[in-house]
C-alpha cells in the first residue's frame, strides 16, 4: 500500500507539473498578495475608525466634565454645598472615564500607526513582487518561445515531427522516381526494351541517322557548288562573245563611209 501511495504521489505529481503553468502560478500569488493587503487596509481603517469614536467620545466626556465643574461652582456660591458635592462626585467619575478612553486612544493610535506601517511595507512588496513577476514571465514566454523555435527548426518537436517525416517520404519517393526514369531511358536507348509507339531510337540506329544526315548535307553542298561553278562559265563564255563583237563593229564604219 505504501508502494502504490508513493507510486500515485509520483504520477499525480508529474502530471501536475506537466500542467503547470508558472505564469498562472505567479499571477495567483500576485493576486493573494492583493487580497492580504486589502485585508491590512481594510483592518487600518477600521482601527481609525474606533480611534476618531473614542475621539468623539472624550470630547463629549470633556464638556460634561466641564459642565459638572460649573454646575459645582453656582452650587457653591448659592451655598448649596450639596449640591456641589454631587456635581464633583459625577465630574470626577467622568474624568476616570476620560483617563480610560485616553488609555485607549494611545493604544489604538498605536496600533493605527503599527498597521499603517505594515501596510506600507506590503504594499512595496507587491510593488516589487509584481515587477518581478512580469519579469520572469516575459522571461519564461521569451524561452518556450525560443524552445519551441528550436525544436520545430530541429524537427524534434511532435508538431515538426510529422512534417518532417512527410518530407522525408516524399524526398525519397521522388529520388526512387528520378532513378527509375532514368533506368528506363537508358534501357530504351540501349534497345534492352521495345518503345511500342516507335518513337525511341537505339544508339546503333541513332548513329546511322545522324551519318545519313550528314551524307545528304555534303551532297546538297556538292550540287551547290556545281551550280555556283556551272554559272562562272557561262558568264565568261558570254562576256568573251561580246568582247569580239565590240571589235568588229568599228572596222565595219568606214566601209559604210566608204561607200
Amino acid at each position: 500500500m505504501k508502494r502504490m501511495g508513493l507510486i500515485f504521489r509520483a504520477k499525480a505529481n508529474k502530471a501536475l507539473d506537466r500542467a503547470e503553468d508558472p505564469r498562472e502560478t505567479l499571477d495567483y500569488s500576485y493576486q493573494k498578495q492583493l487580497e492580504l493587503l486589502q485585508k491590512v487596509r481594510r483592518g487600518v481603517a477600521d482601527v481609525a475608525t474606533s480611534r476618531k469614536r473614542l475621539e468623539l467620545q472624550l470630547t463629549e466626556l470633556q464638556k460634561k466634565s466641564a459642565t459638572y465643574e460649573d454646575q459645582g461652582r453656582k452650587a457653591l456660591a448659592l451655598g448649596r454645598e450639596d449640591l456641589a458635592r454631587e456635581a464633583l462626585s459625577r465630574r470626577a467619575a467622568l474624568q476616570q472615564q476620560v483617563a480610560d478612553l485616553e488609555t485607549q486612544h494611545t493604544q489604538l493610535q498605536g496600533e493605527e500607526e503599527k498597521l499603517t506601517l505594515a501596510s506600507q511595507r506590503l504594499q512595496a512588496k507587491v510593488d516589487a513582487f509584481r515587477t518581478k513577476k512580469e519579469t520572469i514571465k516575459a522571461t519564461y514566454t521569451a524561452a518556450q518561445a525560443q524552445t519551441q523555435i528550436g525544436e520545430a527548426f530541429s524537427g524534434i518537436s511532435e508538431e515538426m515531427g510529422d512534417v518532417g517525416m512527410a518530407i522525408q517520404r516524399a524526398e525519397d519517393k521522388t529520388e526512387q522516381l528520378r532513378a527509375r526514369a532514368g533506368a528506363l531511358d537508358e534501357l530504351l536507348a540501349s534497345g534492352a526494351l521495345d518503345d511500342p509507339s516507335g518513337l525511341a531510337k537505339d544508339d546503333i540506329q541513332a548513329e546511322l541517322d545522324r551519318l545519313s544526315g550528314g551524307s545528304d548535307v555534303e551532297l546538297e553542298l556538292q550540287r551547290m557548288k556545281a551550280e555556283l561553278a556551272g554559272g562562272s562559265s557561262q558568264q565568261a563564255i558570254e562576256g568573251g562573245k561580246g568582247g569580239q563583237n565590240s571589235q568588229a563593229q568599228p572596222q565595219d564604219t568606214p566601209r559604210l563611209d566608204k561607200q
